[in-house]
């Protein structure tokens, strides 16, 4: 795994960049994201606002940037000279030559053109939104896309020279197969040998059209053996189940996420981008009209050392390494355990922790309530 970059010199920095493009062809029926669907006359004075925030980002300058990430939405909706044109803009900094470079997509807005376009852009990372591998699932969960376009454009991207692909898929979709058709998608993309799989379970976000439509979920026993059996199948087939949700082959685990769940610094760019940065937060605005205007202002929000502390336990133990008591001491120059000894205790006497390697991380039971074990770890 190439490991997040760390100060060798001592005028070296090193960061990550997430660009936040927030529209859409059309609106999943579980999405919560600051997202858009229909949105193409935002286009273009988006993309102007957005080259302006990249052109004026001095803090940029002082940093070495090890990962970029282009999010959304879907950012592959923009015009594909629009998408050169961003990439094209970072390139006044200074971009580290094995930098990991990723764009999100759906199936349906690649094509061989949008592909070439991203290639000789420097993106070395594709994030492919299948989600189910069954196309009337696809229609219900309010996906525009087909599994035929899917195989295409993976197709495509192979052919160009992509050799490092994500494929993110859910389980516990509303459907009373659930639990066959989760297997059929798991065995059939694993197929393909992607380098990374992102499986997560469905999450029905309050003000989402599932929520408000009482859309029926799986039980709690069904998403658990979903989940399980992703776990299984693709740890047989050779991928490290490296982060609750994230799944890689050797050495293709996700650079960019883990400077999130590390702590490592990072610049959000964007309508409603986050960052963290000279240890603090940051967030951008998310009113669309103001921001394509220019107004962004950035807001701040100070981290306090407990703040920091949480964040380390809660963020590292989505890491199925778990965290190092010794890394926790050098950062706050407090034992772990004199911060955190009730909760620890608590989670080991029920099976939730173990140790691994001299690290603490979530047990297999641990990992079925995960959000429970990290919510005693919040100061």
């Amino acid at each position: 795994m190439k490991d997040i970059k760390k100060d060798t010199k001592k005028d070296i920095k090193y960061i990550g960049v997430y660009i936040h493009i927030p529209f859409c062809k059309a609106r999943c029926g579980y999405c919560d994201f600051l997202t858009f669907a229909c949105s193409n006359h935002y286009y273009e004075p988006y993309k102007n606002a957005l080259l302006r925030e990249i052109d004026n980002c001095e803090i940029l300058a002082d940093y070495k940037i090890t990962s970029i990430f282009i999010g959304g939405g879907t950012p592959t909706v923009l015009p594909p000279n629009f998408i050169g044109e961003i990439l094209q803009a970072m390139g006044k900094y200074n971009i580290e030559a094995d930098a990991e470079i990723t764009i999100e997509a759906n199936p349906a807005t690649l094509s061989l053109k949008m592909l070439r376009t991203l290639k000789n852009n420097g993106v070395n990372r594709l994030s492919i939104g299948l989600q189910t591998w069954r196309n009337p699932l696809l229609k219900k969960i309010g996906r525009n896309h087909t599994c035929q376009d899917f195989l295409k454009n993976y197709n495509h991207a192979r052919q160009l020279g992509f050799k490092n692909i994500n494929v993110d898929v859910i389980f516990s979709l509303p459907h009373t197969k659930s639990n066959k058709y989760w297997s059929e998608t798991v065995r059939n993309v694993a197929k393909l040998s992607p380098e990374h799989i992102s499986a997560y379970s469905l999450s029905i976000e309050e003000n989402t059209p599932f929520f408000n439509e009482n859309i029926c979920q799986s039980s709690e026993e069904d998403d658990r053996q979903m989940y399980h059996f992703a776990i299984n199948y693709l740890t047989k087939k050779g991928y490290n189940h490296y982060e609750i949700s994230n799944f890689a082959k050797p050495g293709k685990e996700c650079c960019h996420s883990l400077l999130y769940w590390h702590r490592g610094e990072y610049v959000g760019l964007g309508l409603g981008a986050s960052g963290f940065i000279n240890g603090k937060r940051t967030k951008n605005i998310t009113n669309i009209k103001k921001y394509m205007r220019g107004e962004n202002i950035p807001n701040y929000y100070d981290i306090t050392k407990k703040d920091a502390m949480s964040e380390f336990m809660y963020l590292g133990l989505r890491c199925i390494d778990g965290i190092d008591p010794k890394e926790f001491e050098k950062n706050f120059k407090t034992p772990l355990e004199q911060v955190f000894g009730e909760e620890l205790k608590k989670n080991f006497n029920k099976g939730l922790l173990c140790e691994k390697h001299d690290k603490i991380a979530l047990s297999k039971q641990g990992l079925n309530i995960s959000n429970t074990v990290m919510a005693d770890f919040l100061l």
